[in-house]
């Protein structure tokens, strides 16, 4: 069964207006590039089975549940899966990977997303341990400091 459930996500703003260094009046700002990622909010969900209740808000989907979030560019697969709209609240469990296109993965026995605020809560299975995967930025050297 495939379902296509919209989301809706703001906007991402990779870049804020900068103060000029020594600015002397408050309030003036230099406007730096701004760069805007599009979002559609399409989440698409494939499962065994799934259920939207209208009154609750939620959507659970069950049994190899594969979810394919393009905007975030990331993949993940559970055994459930459930979308709390009220709330901006994804819930995976049941086997949890999800893998993003830069590297970025989590495997877990649960994985909270909270849409809203973009943070992510695992936890491990009965006795094991989560493991996630980042890559780092490596830090941006500043002007005028020299190399040890």
């Amino acid at each position: 069964m495939l379902a296509q459930v919209p989301i809706a996500i703001p906007l991402q703003d990779n870049k804020s207006p900068q103060v000029r260094p020594g600015q002397s009046s408050p309030g003036v700002v230099e406007a730096t590039p701004r760069v805007i990622t599009p979002t559609t909010g399409l989440v698409t969900i494939e499962s065994d089975l799934q259920q939207a209740d209208n009154t609750t808000g939620i959507v659970t989907a069950t049994g190899n549940v594969r979810i394919v979030y393009p905007d975030q560019r990331v993949v993940a697969t559970a055994r459930q899966g459930q979308y709390y709209s009220k709330e901006g609240r994804v819930v995976l469990s049941g086997d949890v990977d999800v893998i993003q296109a830069d590297g970025h993965a989590i495997k877990a026995e649960r994985v909270v997303y909270d849409v809203n605020r973009e943070r992510i809560t695992a936890a491990p299975p009965a006795g094991g341990q989560v493991f996630s995967r980042y890559r780092m930025a490596s830090p941006t050297p500043r002007p005028g400091a020299t190399k040890p």
